[in-house]
This record gives structure tokens, C-alpha cells and sequence, in this order.
């Protein structure tokens, strides 16, 4: 598990591999990742955004931004936790995902961001 924590917001990451398929004529690697949010700090936050960089082995970046996380902004009250999951797919079996947060502290009515630290996607086969 790859965690970080960024003005009190800790994001802890596990990914898995999901296998291989094939999508208009293309081999594509699946992968699954699982992010929980938990607010370490003493003030109630909402996320609000995300922005991701994915890149793979065959030197591809694709960014991806949106409005909060799989359809939801959640709230968490300090102590609170928000875990949830996604996938991605590649075109090579080894690639990596980084990004961040866009997020409001309720007390403040600051926004600021939070870091999704680097994590690797990697079929098993592709280890060594």
C-alpha cells in the first residue's frame, strides 16, 4: 500500500491487475485501484475534483480531470474515512498513476489540494 498525507488528509492507494482483453484490435491491460480518504485533520473538507495522470511503459500520458470521485463529493468530518474504487486501462502491462484532489476546508473556505502519491499498475507477469 502506497499512502501520503497532505494538510491532514491522508490517501492511501492498493491496485490490482484484472487481466488482459482485447478492444478494437488492441491487447488492453486492465487494472483496478482502491483509494481510501481519510481526514486526519481537525476540520470538516469536501472533495470536489479530481485531476489523474496515467502513464504506460510505452510512454503514453493521458490526463484525466472531473468533478468529484465515481459521481460523489464526499464530505468527511475530522476522523472520517472515504474508500472507494476505479480502474484503468492500459496498452502496456506496466504503467503508473499520480494526481490530486481539488478540496475545500469548511472551516477556512479554503480550497486547496491534496496529493494522490505515484502508484505503480503492474501485471504479474511483467515482474521480474
Amino acid at each position: 500500500m502506497i499512502s501520503q498525507i497532505t494538510r491532514g488528509i491522508k490517501i492511501s492507494v492498493l491496485t490490482g491487475f484484472e487481466g488482459t482483453y482485447f478492444k478494437n484490435h488492441r491487447l488492453h491491460f486492465a487494472f483496478s485501484y482502491e483509494i481510501t480518504i481519510e481526514n486526519q485533520s481537525k476540520d470538516s473538507v469536501q472533495l470536489n475534483a479530481r485531476h489523474w495522470e496515467i502513464y504506460d511503459s510505452l510512454n503514453h500520458l493521458e490526463i484525466v480531470d472531473g468533478e468529484g470521485v465515481i459521481g460523489k463529493k464526499p464530505v468527511l468530518k475530522p476522523g472520517e474515512k472515504h474508500t472507494y474504487s476505479s480502474g484503468c486501462l492500459l496498452t502496456s502491462p506496466i504503467g503508473a498513476m499520480k494526481g490530486f484532489y481539488d478540496m475545500i476546508n469548511f472551516t477556512t473556505s479554503k480550497k486547496f489540494k491534496v496529493i494522490v502519491p505515484s502508484f505503480k499498475l503492474m501485471a504479474p507477469f511483467a515482474m521480474n
